[in-house]
């Protein structure tokens, strides 16, 4: 019996002490590193990833070769006899677009669906005997592509006589806002803006009731204005941003249509409670609308705009206007494939891949699963690089890539932060073979450097992080070349 005993406190001695030797491992498995406030949301994470989406000005300005209609247009004008909305659709899914943006009205208040709350729109046009709905069959042709849709619903009408009546005219627009919500699902994102002429008449928006009944209608919306709440405007119509760009800002200082922001929007703020990331606008031709006597933007030109919106933390939001037949012109197409097969090439191929990764240092250890490898994954969000903390003393936090077979040959440099965790970075530097080319600021989803010259050959790159709000933490690297950068092939 006492042998029976003591073999009963050996088997419970040893189990516990397994039990110890698990729990000592499973804490020493590092957690990930606390976020650093603001957060973005889901939808806000989903819009960044995008890179490049397309804006569509379509309506009776077409027609007019007018960039601001006056509202007094006659909507027979309105005649898109070969209109082919799947057309716009093909062209988005080739140049790798995944949301498309329709102006629904404009200035000059002509509706591009039959609202029941005005006879200016569609219904009084020539276009299918006042039978058709632009509207829809965008949805439909971007949605069979697996295409998002976003709405642009202009706030100044030029045609509707509520127009300088606040009431009475929040009253119509709420109106069609619940209109075009109810009628078209899974709407991705809608644009507000405060465009109008100074002469115009004065208008108090209601925009708080606008964007709460949008929330109401459609929850996983972004909004984008001025002022957010989700995507803000970059502060001007260049499709560049500052170069310096936080997706953090203060909303408080910041009101729709105001003019002196315009800084502030582009720059954003390291010290904002709020994340609202930039929107960077431009057409693809001088105006907005069509006009024959224009033509596409060289392709040099976008992807100099590329590499300042796309490449300095935002998204490019590209404007293509269909013509008056109904199509996106065939010059326009073309620009556009050329553009993505451009970024393709660029970014195709990462030299780090084939380099040899060192590090400062890795939260947790070599085993920690916080290491350099987690830069060259395909996960740009949840997937980075954290250095080790040390709360007591400041530490030097850096990367360095080494040439595999001694030589990096490169023209372009691409840094991206876990921003999931907070946009962290405020100064860094980058140096080639021991020699300063760069000083810093803001990083965010995707930082991109196109270095002057056609190649750099170097032997190792060092990328040394000096400010950031906690650790900073990467998600991805890379060096890419250029080959348009500096090349005859991109003059035309």
């Amino acid at each position: 019996m006492a042998k029976l005993w003591c073999s009963f406190f050996l088997f419970i001695s040893l189990l516990l002490q397994q039990n110890k030797i698990c729990m000592s491992l499973l804490e020493q498995v590092p957690s990930p590193p606390l976020p650093i406030l603001p957060l973005p949301t889901y939808a806000q994470l989903k819009w960044q990833q995008r890179e490049i989406i397309m804006f569509l000005h379509f309506g009776v300005n077409t027609y007019t070769d007018r960039e601001w209609g006056t509202g007094h247009e006659s909507p027979s004008i309105f005649n898109p006899i070969g209109l082919n909305t799947t057309q716009w659709a093909n062209v988005a899914e080739e140049a790798g677009i995944s949301l498309m943006i329709l102006t629904a009205k404009h200035h000059d208040g002509f509706c591009l669906w039959p609202s029941k709350y005005t006879k200016h729109s569609v219904i009084s046009s020539t276009w299918q005997n006042g039978k058709g709905d632009v509207v829809q069959e965008f949805v439909n042709a971007a949605t069979n592509k697996g295409i998002d849709v976003g709405i642009y619903l202009s706030p100044w009408d030029r045609h509707d006589s509520r127009y300088g009546d606040d009431l009475l005219y929040n009253e119509y627009y709420l109106a069609q806002l619940q209109e075009l919500l109810k009628k078209y699902q899974d709407v991705r994102e809608i644009w507000f803006d405060g465009a109008k002429d100074p002469k115009a008449q004065n208008v108090s928006y209601y925009f708080s009731d606008w964007f709460s009944m949008v929330k109401e209608l459609q929850s996983s919306i972004n909004i984008f204005s001025d002022a957010g709440p989700d995507v803000r405007w970059v502060g001007g119509e260049t499709g560049t941003a500052g170069d310096t760009c936080w997706s953090t800002i203060n909303r408080t200082s910041l009101a729709i249509g105001a003019s002196n922001i315009t800084e502030y929007l582009s720059t954003g703020d390291p010290r904002g409670t709020d994340w609202l990331p930039a929107e960077c606008d431009v057409s693809i031709r001088p105006g907005w609308f069509w006009h024959k006597s224009e033509s596409p933007k060289k392709l040099s030109e976008l992807l100099d705009i590329y590499y300042k919106s796309v490449g300095r933390n935002c998204v490019l939001l590209l404007n293509v206007p269909p013509n008056t037949t109904g199509l996106i012109s065939e010059n326009d197409a073309h620009r556009l494939k050329e553009f993505r097969s451009a970024i393709n090439t660029i970014f195709h191929k990462n030299i780090v891949e084939s380099s040899y990764v060192k590090v400062s240092s890795q939260r947790g250890g070599k085993e920690g699963g916080f290491g350099p490898q987690n830069m060259l994954d395909s996960d740009h969000l949840w997937s980075y690089w954290a250095p080790h903390e040390d709360k007591k003393e400041k530490e030097d936090h850096w990367i360095e890539i080494w040439g595999e077979d001694g030589i990096l040959k490169f023209n372009v440099i691409r840094i991206q932060e876990a921003i999931g965790l907070g946009q962290r970075i405020k100064e860094y530097e980058i140096y080639v073979d021991g020699k300063l080319i760069i000083q810093g600021t803001t990083i965010g989803y995707k930082r991109l450097h196109r270095l002057d010259g056609d190649v750099v050959h170097a032997s190792v790159v060092r990328i040394r992080f000096i400010k950031a709000r906690g650790v900073p933490l990467i998600s991805s690297i890379g060096l890419h070349f250029d080959p348009f950068w500096h090349s005859k092939f991109t003059a035309t």
